[in-house]
């Protein structure tokens, strides 16, 4: 009988490839070489009576090349090949050939291109003994020929394992991470040179004490920086015993004065 694979499975998986082989040795890998018929006879297909060596039938089901037999035919040499079908190839010793008189001829199609195959090939005899649930392809050499067909089951994709170690070694930690976005808490850096305020500086250091805003730092360097201030003698308060003068309300009242002028000598600032 064939050497079909066990496990229920393997019943349900598809024939890949149909092929002739001299022996165990030519036979390609990851085929199934028929070497007894379902009756118990040797399956050594040979040209003639006379000839000792022969050949034998094998399949696979090995499903890498993506593609299945959808139908097997036996044509005769008078037979032209059925269009989209092609004769099985042959994995023979040197000097050994196929009969041409009746040969074996399959249609490959794409895996996912049909919905049934042929599942699975047997041989007998000549007595025509019934396979069941088997089609009977024809008899060649002595031999009778039979496929089964239906609904197989693809099987089921594997995810590729990645490669952890290859994966680090394309990471550099001397590599500088992207810039973060633009947020309140994530301020673009300062440009070199520019001096952060009294106020900001206090911020970022406690956020709980008390903030002074150094006005000459807001405001920059003016024109009177250094300059000594004098008060005029006029508006200082009187200490001769009467009520002191407001001088307060009275600077107020006075209309605003103008920034000195700078002079070459060390000036002095007075109100006038």
């Amino acid at each position: 009988m064939s050497l079909m694979e066990h496990g229920g499975g393997a019943h349900n998986r598809p024939v890949t490839a149909v092929a002739w082989a001299s022996n165990s040795s030519t036979c390609p890998k990851d085929f199934n070489l028929i070497s007894v018929t379902e009756d118990g006879a040797a399956a050594n297909f040979t040209r003639s009576f006379a000839m000792k060596a022969g050949y034998f039938l094998c399949y696979s089901k090995d499903m890498s090349g993506g593609m299945v037999v959808s139908d097997v035919q036996v044509i005769s040499d008078k037979e032209t090949v059925p269009h989209g079908y092609c004769y099985i190839p042959e994995h023979l010793e040197p000097r050994a050939s196929v009969s041409k008189k009746k040969r074996v001829c399959v249609r490959m199609v794409p895996v996912g291109g049909v919905e049934t195959a042929v599942l699975d090939i047997k041989l007998t005899a000549k007595t025509r003994r019934m396979l069941q649930h088997y089609t009977c392809l024809g008899d060649m050499h002595g031999y009778v020929m039979w496929c089964k067909k239906g609904p197989f089951s693809s099987p089921l994709p594997q995810a590729k394992p990645r490669s952890l170690s290859l994966d680090l070694r394309q990471l550099s930690l001397d590599q500088n991470p992207p810039p973060l976005p633009l947020r309140p808490s994530n301020a673009p850096p300062m440009p070199p040179g520019r001096k952060l305020s009294h106020r900001h500086s206090n911020l970022q250091l406690n956020d709980t004490l008390d903030k002074v805003v150094d006005s000459s730092n807001i405001y920059g360097i003016s024109a009177i920086d250094g300059v000594p201030f004098t008060l005029h003698p006029k508006f200082k308060t009187q200490t001769n015993g009467t009520t002191p003068t407001n001088t307060l309300k009275y600077h107020e009242s006075k209309p605003s004065l103008s920034p000195p002028s700078l002079s070459s000598s060390t000036p002095t600032n007075t109100l006038k």
